[in-house]
């Protein structure tokens, strides 16, 4: 049997999107993809089985809540990430910084790593690179993510140098402990905060060391779409054409659409499953909140553009009930309609960069969420 080498294949481009696929050791996935967030080895409120359905090839786990639950040694034994929770496809595990920042306690940073205290029960712990790594191995990663400082929003220029530099000096001990097997991969992650000289030294630095591809870090923090999609456009054009790129922890249906405009592969965010479990769902006419009065005598489906049975199968009336009864069911069928969404988002972004009609499908999809969803008459 042929092992598979780990690539992006680049089939169309339509300005700076790019439409490909990436070929891994666990299966091919089509880009501009999005990865369901599977953070403590589970999509919430989905089986594996359903999120495969809608059209999703790769998942995201992460290695700050594997470690302290239910911990990497017992995922490893019981045959990795991807056994443990019957995931077929690809599996892209972040390493953590960004879970130490924001809910670890008593965080101290040092050249050597992160010691910080468990947010569950207060067990002391030390996150360095190359523990990072061995954990992301352990638990049998396709896509192992170097560990990185994320780049508190605001920051001075020199407060974002530092932490750039350091994440840099990181990323060279993540290379070096990494172990390269056939379809696996490491990203490097660009930061440097709002300033695009740094972001363009971060890139530098990272392509001299050499990844298998590149996430965009420390964006979607606070600074505003504007500013995310500037520093985007700043920093795609440093990166490798030809390996995938990642715009790590975004986002809204709006912003992926501007992230793919100007380079982006790859994308993550909680707000489908998240969303979905507190009775909001995700429509081309923007979001609707299902414990809204309005919908409990609706007898339309929630989105029948979407080829998913929780969006065309059920009553708006019938999912007001749930939510508002609290049943598990109406979080289970919002949060499997809310990712197929973003599942047919991406798959219609594909397709318009194919036909070369990126901006115009843009322009239409932004003004049908504009519009917001209307009540029948």
């Amino acid at each position: 049997m042929t092992e598979t080498a780990f690539s992006l294949a680049i089939e169309a481009t339509d300005g700076q999107a790019r439409v490909g696929q990436l070929h891994t050791a666990h299966g091919v996935v089509d880009t501009p993809a999005f990865m369901p967030v599977g953070t403590a080895a589970t999509v919430k409120a989905m089986t594996a089985d359903t999120v495969a359905s809608t059209g999703a090839q790769m998942i995201l786990g992460n290695t700050y809540h594997l470690m302290l639950r239910p911990g990497s040694d017992r995922i490893e034994a019981l045959g990795g990430l991807r056994r443990f929770m019957r995931w077929d496809g690809p599996v892209l595990t972040d390493s953590g910084g960004y879970q130490v920042m924001s809910l670890s306690k008593l965080r101290k940073l040092t050249e050597e790593g992160v010691t910080f205290q468990s947010h569950l029960d207060g067990s002391k712990h030390m996150l360095t690179p190359e523990r990072a790594i061995e954990i992301q191995d352990q638990l049998d990663s396709t896509v192992t993510m170097v560990l990185d400082e994320c780049t508190p929003f605001p920051a001075t220029e020199k407060e974002a140098a530092d932490s750039m530099h350091l994440s840099m000096r990181w990323a060279g001990r993540c290379r070096e402990a990494f172990v390269q097997r056939p379809g696996y991969a490491l990203f490097g992650i660009v930061q440097g905060g709002v300033y695009p000289q740094l972001r363009a030294e971060s890139a530098a630095a990272l392509i001299e060391t050499e990844f298998d591809g590149y996430a965009v870090g420390g964006l979607a923090v606070g600074e505003g779409q504007d500013l995310m999609f500037d520093i985007t456009a700043a920093t795609t054009p440093h990166l490798p054409a030809d390996k995938p790129r990642y715009l790590m922890g975004v986002g809204k249906p709006l912003d992926i659409i501007g992230a793919v405009q100007r380079g982006i592969d790859m994308f993550d965010c909680v707000l489908p499953t998240r969303s979905g479990r507190t009775g909001q769902a995700f429509t081309r006419f923007g979001t609707v909140n299902m414990r809204n009065a309005r919908h409990a005598d609706d007898h339309r489906p929630l989105d029948e553009s979407v080829a998913c049975p929780a969006s065309r199968d059920y009553s708006r009336a019938y999912l007001h009930h749930l939510i508002k009864s609290d049943e598990i069911l109406g979080m289970m069928l919002l949060t499997w309609h809310n990712v197929a969404f973003y599942q047919k988002l991406m798959a219609d972004l594909r397709d318009a960069i194919r036909k070369g009609s990126l901006d115009s499908f843009a322009r239409a999809f932004s003004a049908d969420w504009a519009q917001g969803d209307i009540e029948p008459i």
